[in-house]
């Protein structure tokens, strides 16, 4: 019988804030509504700092994962999903699973089980048949007479049940256990996951969220939270609450930091100085601050930037953060800022034309150990080539303005590359991030070794520069 829905949703909020809470779901959509996510999936987690509220949504791009520390963190997070226009709510606990689907009419109907206790008597036979069920086509899985049977429900068929489509979990929810039963055994989709199927694989009872417990026990759920990180920086680290979090910044910083870790040996230096050079709003200067100060004892970062609106801005932000001792601002230029350190790292991600020419000298000047730089523009190469012919047989490669362009930026970063070599770095080019998110996307990563330039390195950089006639910003600045 439908019901309130607010009643309901309130039910929902103490369930998922309760100490027995094993997993749930959220999916689909009310009639005239859209979510601004499309699915929401939470589970209790112990992380080192104690137990936390694994909140996982998918925006249709990829998922997001953040963690909300057990009291008033947990019950926000849970009241911002539960205002979102849901559909449905599937809620398991060690006591009780309760699925809510919303009605057109914005009532809620719920229907309510009691956690089925293990079945350890009849798992021998559920194994034994479970290579014919699987086997089974779609016509013969929908006539299996267990299906209909829910004595033999697992914990991981009704995770299975909840990961269906939010039109099947809606039609089963509605259901009574009859009827679910035969509306399972008319689709071939939901008869895939049938409980009883589902007892009978020994790979999805594997994947059920109880531990293994003795007989007569309730099962016990697992906190566990040793599965890979998708992200170098938690999503749910504070600093995406000031520069914003959506999916297309978090895959920047993600790719950033990425590079930054291939970058950096796997045993660090206790201590780390490192410099931003043309740090703008500083979010990759603050992401790669989050992310070091996590692996060394002591991390000290120095944004510059020519703005002082930007130093004022940026400097508010750290102290917002708690790091406003370890990371500090400096208005000036790349080339004249004075810093109160020579940095081990040094990055320049987009400065302009040849600011990331300014920004590789002063890293060399500094011998800095690790060099990160995406270029931007790359006016200085391309200018020069159009004030004079192309070197026969390569006419056509600066014949038209567009391909002059390109290729200005191919010629620009393969001889600041070459400089780098001649002065004593390793230098990888690699992309940055992905073309669709910006055509800018190459990185110079650069690792000091201090090896001498050989004579057919010093050759063949000549030979590129004389050939096309061009002299790079980065050669007239450095020594």
């Amino acid at each position: 019988m439908p019901q309130p829905l607010d009643s309901a949703l309130a039910e929902v909020r103490e369930l998922l804030l309760s100490p027995g809470l094993t997993r749930a779901v959220a999916a689909g959509r009310r009639r005239g509504f859209t979510p601004s996510v499309t699915r929401a999936e939470l589970r209790p987690v112990t992380l080192r700092g104690g137990p936390h509220l694994q909140i996982v949504t998918d925006d249709g791009a990829r998922p997001f994962t953040r963690n909300a520390a057990a009291g008033p963190a947990a019950a926000t997070a849970v009241d911002e999903l539960l205002a979102q226009p849901f559909g449905n709510w599937h809620v398991e606990t060690a006591e009780v699973t309760l699925q809510l689907r919303v009605t057109k009419k914005g009532d809620a109907q719920v229907h309510r089980a009691a956690a089925a206790p293990p079945a350890a008597s009849s798992a021998p036979a559920a194994a034994s048949s479970a290579p014919s069920a699987r086997a089974a086509s779609p016509s013969a899985a929908s006539s299996i007479p267990a299906a209909s049977s829910t004595a033999a429900t697992s914990r991981s068929a009704a995770s299975s049940t909840a990961a269906a489509s939010p039109s099947v979990a809606s039609s089963t929810t509605a259901a009574s256990p009859s009827a679910a039963s035969s509306t399972t055994a008319a689709s071939p989709s939901v008869a895939a996951a049938s409980p009883s199927v589902a007892a009978a694989s020994p790979s999805v009872a594997a994947a059920s969220p109880f531990v293994a417990a003795s007989p007569g026990k309730a099962p016990t759920p697992s906190q566990d939270h040793d599965r890979q990180k998708q992200w170098l920086l938690d999503p749910g680290d504070p600093l995406f609450q000031v520069i914003g979090g959506n999916a297309a910044k978090r895959r920047q910083i993600d790719a950033f930091l990425r590079a930054l870790a291939a970058t950096l040996p796997k045993s660090l230096p206790s201590s780390l100085r490192v410099v931003d050079l043309g740090c703008g709003n500083a979010y990759l200067t603050f992401a790669a601050y989050r992310y070091l100060a996590e692996r060394v004892d002591s991390v000290q970062v120095v944004g510059v930037d020519v703005r002082e609106d930007q130093r004022v801005r940026n400097t508010a932000v750290a102290a917002s953060l708690g790091c406003a001792e370890d990371v500090t601002f400096v208005a000036g230029t790349i080339e004249d800022a004075q810093l109160p350190f020579a940095p081990d790292l040094v990055l320049a991600l987009h400065a302009c034309d040849t600011a990331t020419d300014q920004a590789l000298a002063r890293a060399v000047d500094w011998q800095a150990q690790w060099t990160l730089a995406a270029p931007c523009c790359h006016h200085d190469i391309a200018a020069q080539l159009k004030g004079r012919p192309a070197p026969a047989p390569f006419g056509e490669l600066t014949r038209h303005a567009i391909m002059r362009e390109r290729f200005a930026d191919v010629l620009t970063d393969s001889l600041r590359a070459a400089l780098l070599r001649l002065n004593g770095y390793k230098v990888d080019v690699v992309e940055f991030i992905d073309s669709a998110h910006t055509p800018r996307n190459l990185l110079l990563r650069a690792r000091r070794t201090a090896a001498p330039p050989t004579e057919a390195q010093r050759a063949e950089y000549e030979a590129l520069t004389s050939e096309w006639g061009v002299t790079p910003a980065l050669e007239k600045m450095l020594p």
